[in-house]
């Protein structure tokens, strides 16, 4: 996955949106939080369950907010590959692609998911906060015969991840067997789901996109699954420790408008030797000036929790701001991602400290991920 704008504030004074089977997660028991300006399910059981179970066996997550548009048209994909960062190019139809949507100073509006329909057809799946954002900077260069379709309302997305996801998707008679980012355009009991490897945890596991009238449907049926193979349904609690576990970055706290693929470790997802790209040229001269800052992750080795947005000292030297920080379920230790200085010259294996309300908590610098990912297994 993949949201600034998704980052999970505790306001109750916005209106929210609700996804298609909000009335299932009340059922279930849900406690709800504004996240992307939606009323997501943050947790049924508690989080550390929920993340156990999609390290362990499987989970199901609704992430119906994340935004979905359609460019069409003739020559739409050469289109979308003159905008956004990766190189689609280097894939095929029936394959996905994990991309930028870049400003022209090398920050970055938001990162998402592209399929590749065919050359005349690219499905992209935004942050639900952002879809609004590159859907106009997208029109706004389209050029005569190209169509953009902010599709929000069109799909839900449901992610189904841990060990047993393929197991979970074969009793429902959904294809199983495709490689890491790839899709399948297939159907359950009539209905049409777009099945894709991908996901946000580390784990193996699939992203489902049925239509949004069927979504309740679907979600029934995937959800009887998860619990025949003793896994369980997860909200955004659990997304959030099991990408960070992962070092995979969350737009608003690992990527930006003021923070650009090179600084945030998501140079792999720019295509460097396309002719052209949105921030092409910021982005090369800062390649070959070096970013100013770097991601990496930190392991506290002292008792205590980290959050997003604390200063990192070594000695008197203020050398960075952790970007997200939480709990690990699965180390049983407080880690973080954090920017640090790369005039400060920290490597993995180092130690630092970081301030936690004046007390500074030591943690041994390591390059993410913490636990071993296991998404292309």
């Amino acid at each position: 996955m993949r949201a600034a704008g998704d980052k999970l504030v505790r306001v109750t004074d916005e209106k929210l949106l609700q996804g298609p089977i909000h009335a299932v997660h009340v059922e279930l028991g849900a406690t709800f939080a504004p996240f992307g300006g939606w009323e997501m399910p943050v947790s049924y059981a508690g989080t550390v369950g929920e993340h156990t179970a999609v390290r362990t066996t499987v989970g199901v997550f609704d992430v119906s907010h994340l935004g979905k548009a359609t460019v069409k048209g003739p020559g739409a994909a050469a289109f979308v590959n003159s905008a956004l960062s990766n190189d689609l190019g280097r894939i095929r139809p029936g394959k996905a692609q994990y991309t930028l949507c870049c400003t022209p100073e090398g920050g970055v509006i938001d990162d998402l998911i592209a399929y590749y329909v065919s050359d005349d057809e690219i499905f992209l799946v935004p942050n639900a906060a952002n879809t609004a954002s590159v859907v106009a900077e997208l029109v706004k260069a389209a050029p005569e015969g190209i169509t953009i379709t902010d599709e929000h309302r069109g799909y839900a997305v449901f992610a189904v991840q841990g060990p047993k996801s393929a197991d979970v998707l074969a009793a429902l008679g959904l294809p199983t067997d495709m490689e890491y980012m790839a899709y399948v355009d297939a159907e359950w009991d009539g209905r049409p789901v777009r099945v894709c490897r991908t996901g946000y945890t580390g784990e193996h596991g699939y992203e489902l996109l049925p239509r949004w009238d069927d979504a309740e449907a679907v979600f029934r049926a995937i959800l009887d699954q998860v619990k025949a193979a003793d896994g369980q349904p997860a909200g955004l609690g659990a997304r959030d420790t099991l990408r960070t576990e992962m070092g995979y970055p969350l737009h608003g706290h690992e990527l930006s408008v003021d923070i650009s693929p090179l600084e945030a470790r998501t140079g792999w997802a720019v295509g460097w030797k396309k002719p052209e790209f949105w921030g092409k040229a910021a982005l090369e001269q800062e390649k070959a000036e070096g970013p100013k800052r770097i991601l990496l992750g930190l392991k506290a080795v002292d008792r205590g929790v980290l959050r997003q947005g604390q200063a990192v000292l070594r000695g008197d030297d203020t050398v960075g701001e952790t970007t997200s920080g939480t709990f690990s379920p699965s180390l049983k230790v407080g880690i973080a991602l954090a920017l640090l200085n790369t005039d400060a010259d920290i490597k993995p294996g180092d130690e630092v400290e970081v301030d936690v309300r004046g007390r500074r908590l030591r943690c041994e610098v390591i390059r993410p991920p913490f636990v071993e990912a296991r998404t292309a297994s």
